[in-house]
C-alpha cells in the first residue's frame, strides 16, 4: 500500500513540474499537453504495482484455499488483466463514440458476468461465502465506464464483499489464518484501487488528449471510413431479477451487470422498438384511452399462447429432490410437499445447505457446525445445535425453532421470517438486512412471547458522527 501511494505521489508531483516548466518556457499548449500526457502514461506504472502487490497476495492466498477458491481466483486475474488492456488502450488514445466504447466494454463485461456466473452455479459450494464476496464487487472494474466520481462507486462495492468477507472471518478466524489473509489480501486490491482512481481519474476515465480516435476493439486497429454514426439514446433502467426470474445477485451489482450488457449492445440497442403511427398514439386519440390502445385485445390473445408454453416449460422443468451428504456437506434441495425430513447422524463438522425447498419441514439432529437456507418458501425448520450461524437468504415464510444453542442466526433478502428460541439460545445475536415481517419469539413458561425485530431506522447527526437507532413502531 505504501509502495503504491508513494508512486501515485511521485507522478502527481513530475505532472506538476511539468506543467509549471512548460508554462514558464512559453511552450505552446500542443506541446504542453504532449509532456503531460507523457506523465499520465504512468498509469500502467501504477497500475502493475496493484497487480504485483495485492493481486498477487491474493492469488497466492486462493491458491493455499483451494477448489472453488482458486478457480475463482484464477477468473478475477483473467478480468484484470482485461482492464489492464483496456488501460493502457485509453492512455495513449483518445475517447471513442458511444458505440464504440460499448464495443471496448464488451470483453470487460463478459469477464464481469463470467465471475458472478461461478458463483451462480456453485451455490451449494463449502465457500459460497467467499465466492459471493467476490461476485457482489466484481462489478467494481466497471468504474471505467463511470462518467464521475468513479472512486465512491468502487467503495460501494467494495462495501457490498465485507458483507461476506466478514462471514468468512467469523467462521475462521480461530480455526484457519489462510481465510483470514485472503480476506485482507482481496479488500486490500479494492482500497488500493479507489486511490489509484482518485490520483489519476477522480473525475472519470481520463482518455488521453492526443494520438488516434479509439479503435473499435482491443484485438484490432481502428477501422478506417466515415464518422461513425451518433450514439444510441441512453438505455433505460436495468432490469431487477426476483428470486424466480433470474440470478440472484446483489442488487446493485445485478444492476451493473445489466447495464454492461445494455451497453454491449450499442446500436442494436433501438432494434427491439416499434415504430408508432399518428393513430395509433393516445394522445392524439383520446378514444383509445378506454380501449387500453388499439388491437389490445388482439394482442392479448396473441400473447396469452406464447406466455402459456412458457409457463408450462417452466413448470416442466423440475429439479429432483436431494437429501444426502457429500462430504462434510449435507445437501437438502428441491423437496416439495416433503414434512418428515430429518438429518439424525450428524456430526460437529457438517454443514447442512438447504436449497430451493417449498412447503416442507426440515428436522435436524445432534450438533452441526452451521445452516444454510436459501431461496426457500414455506419452510419449517427444526435444529438442536449449531456451533457457527444459521443464515437465511433469499426466502419467504420461513419458521425456525431453536431446541438448542446458536450463537448468530442471519437473516438477509427475506420477506416473513418467524424465529423461536430456547431458553439456551436467549443470547442469540440476530443480524438482519434487506428483510421485513421478522419475528422473534421468546419462551415464557410454555408459551412464547413474540416480538418484532424493527425495520424502519432513523438517523441523525449528532455533531460528530451518524448516530442511528431503530424508530417506534406505530399501531
Amino acid at each position: 500500500m505504501e509502495t503504491l501511494v508513494d508512486r501515485l505521489e511521485q507522478a502527481v508531483i513530475r505532472l506538476e513540474e511539468v506543467s509549471v516548466k512548460l508554462q514558464d518556457r512559453g511552450m505552446a499548449n500542443g506541446d504542453m499537453v504532449n509532456g503531460i500526457n507523457g506523465v499520465l502514461s504512468e498509469w500502467m506504472e501504477a497500475f502493475d504495482v496493484l497487480l504485483k502487490g495485492p493481486v498477487a497476495e491474493y492469488l497466492k492466498h486462493s491458491r493455499a484455499i483451494g477448489d472453488d477458491v482458486a478457480k475463482h481466483a484464477e477468473m478475477v486475474n483473467s478480468a484484470l488483466q482485461v482492464e489492464r488492456a483496456f488501460l493502457k488502450m485509453a492512455s495513449t488514445h483518445q475517447e471513442p463514440a458511444q458505440t464504440e466504447l460499448a464495443d471496448l466494454l464488451r470483453p470487460l463485461s463478459e469477464k464481469i458476468q463470467e465471475v458472478q456466473s461461478f458463483r451462480e452455479k456453485h451455490r451449494g459450494s463449502n465457500f459460497f461465502n467467499h465466492l459471493s464476496a467476490i461476485s457482489e464487487s466484481i462489478p467494481a472494474l466497471g468504474w471505467v465506464a463511470i462518467g464521475q466520481k468513479p472512486g465512491p462507486y468502487v467503495k460501494e462495492m467494495n462495501d457490498a464483499a465485507m458483507f461476506y468477507t466478514n462471514r468468512v472471518l467469523k467462521d475462521y478466524k480461530d480455526s484457519d489464518a489462510r481465510h483470514v489473509d485472503w480476506v485482507h489480501s482481496y479488500l486490500s486490491i479494492w482500497t488500493e484501487m479507489q486511490e489509484f482512481i482518485k490520483l489519476y481519474h477522480a473525475t472519470g476515465l481520463a482518455w488521453s488528449t492526443t494520438g488516434p480516435i479509439a479503435p473499435a476493439s482491443l484485438s484490432g486497429p481502428a477501422p478506417v471510413g466515415p464518422c461513425p454514426p451518433p450514439p444510441p439514446p441512453p438505455p433505460g433502467p436495468p432490469p431487477v431479477f426476483t428470486d424466480e426470474e433470474g440470478p440472484k445477485q446483489g442488487g446493485r451489482s445485478a444492476q451493473r451487470s445489466a447495464l454492461f450488457a445494455q451497453l454491449n449492445q450499442g446500436a442494436d440497442i433501438t432494434k427491439v422498438l416499434k415504430h408508432v403511427s399518428d393513430e395509433q398514439k393516445t394522445h392524439k386519440n383520446p378514444g383509445l384511452r378506454s380501449q387500453g390502445g388499439p388491437q389490445q385485445g388482439q394482442q392479448q390473445q396473441q400473447a396469452s399462447p406464447a406466455k402459456s408454453k412458457n409457463q408450462r416449460k417452466k413448470q416442466n422443468k423440475k429439479h429432483p429432490p436431494v437429501l444426502e451428504l457429500e462430504g462434510k456437506k449435507w445437501r437438502v434441495e428441491y423437496q416439495e410437499q416433503a414434512h418428515d425430513l430429518v438429518i439424525a447422524e450428524t456430526e460437529l463438522k457438517q454443514v447442512v445447505y438447504i436449497f430451493s425447498c417449498n412447503n416442507s419441514t426440515i428436522q435436524i439432529k445432534g450438533k452441526v457446525n452451521s445452516i444454510i437456507t436459501d431461496n426457500c418458501k414455506k419452510l419449517g425448520l427444526v435444529f438442536d445445535n449449531a456451533v457457527g450461524i444459521v443464515e437465511i437468504i433469499n426466502s419467504k415464510d420461513i419458521k425456525i425453532q431453536v431446541m438448542g444453542k446458536v450463537p448468530t442466526i442471519s437473516i438477509n433478502k427475506t420477506e416473513g421470517c418467524h424465529v423461536y428460541l430456547s431458553q439456551e439460545a436467549l443470547d442469540c445475536e440476530i443480524v438482519s438486512a434487506k428483510s421485513s415481517e421478522m419475528n422473534i419469539l421468546i419462551p415464557q413458561g410454555d408459551d412464547y412471547r413474540e416480538f418484532p425485530v424493527p425495520e424502519q431506522f432513523k438517523t441523525v447527526w449528532d455533531g460528530s458522527k451518524l448516530v442511528t437507532e431503530a424508530t417506534e413502531m406505530a399501531g
